[in-house]
C-alpha cells in the first residue's frame, strides 16, 4: 500500500492500537476485502469477529499494532488514517522469530506517507524484541506495496503463482523478507 510520498504534509500520528479503533480498522479492511484481491478474506467482517486479532496484538512483544491517526483542525475529533501490524507467521514454536507484517491505509488516506510512517513505527517498536526476520505477502499487481517493501529493505524471495481465489480469479502473492 503506501504508495509514494507527495508533498501535502500529513500531519499524522502513530501509536499503538487499542480496543476503542476496532470499529475504523474494521472499516478500513473491510473496503480491501470488498474492493481488492489484497487481502483473501471474501467477506466483510465485523468488529466483533475482528475482536481476537485485535487483541492479539498486545502494546509490547513481537506481535504489535501501530495506528497512524490524524486529529481534525476544526473539532478535534481523531481519525484513523491506516494501522501496520506484526503478527505470527506460522504458528509452531520454531517460528517464533519470524514474523509477517502488513500495512492496510485508509482508501482515500494514500499516496500521502501514512504507509512509510507506520512501518517506520512498526520496525522501531520491534527493534528490541527476539525477532530474526519478517516477511510480507503481497498480491500481485500491487506496485505501491512492493515499493514501500522494498524501500524498507525487504527483498523479493519468490512468487507463490495463482495461490488465492477472488472475484472469479486467480491471483499470485509475491513473498519478501526483511532481516531484523
Amino acid at each position: 500500500m503506501g504508495g509514494e510520498m507527495v508533498s501535502e504534509p500529513t500531519e499524522a500520528q502513530v501509536r499503538p492500537g487499542v480496543e476503542g479503533d476496532l470499529d475504523a480498522l474494521t472499516e478500513i479492511y473491510n473496503h480491501y476485502v470488498r474492493e481488492t484481491a489484497i487481502t483473501f478474506d471474501t467477506v466483510p467482517l465485523t468488529p466483533r469477529e475482528r475482536l481476537p486479532w485485535l487483541l492479539s496484538h498486545p502494546e509490547d512483544g513481537p506481535h504489535r499494532l501501530m495506528v497512524a491517526t490524524r486529529s481534525d483542525p476544526d473539532t478535534g475529533a481523531e481519525r484513523i488514517l491506516g494501522y501496520a501490524t506484526s503478527g505470527p507467521h506460522r504458528p509452531k514454536p520454531a517460528y517464533a522469530t519470524s514474523v509477517e507484517t502488513s500495512v492496510y491505509v485508509a482508501h482515500d488516506a494514500g499516496r500521502r506517507g501514512i504507509g512509510t510512517l507506520l512501518y517506520d513505527a512498526l520496525f522501531q517498536a520491534l527493534s528490541g524484541e527476539d525477532l530474526h526476520r519478517a516477511y510480507a505477502g503481497i498480491t500481485q499487481p500491487n506496485e505501491a506495496s512492493v515499493r514501500l517493501h522494498t524501500r524498507f529493505g525487504f527483498r523479493y524471495l519468490g512468487t507463490f503463482g495463482e495461490v488465492g481465489r477472488k472475484f472469479g480469479r486467480y491471483w499470485d502473492v509475491a513473498w519478501y523478507a526483511k532481516e531484523l
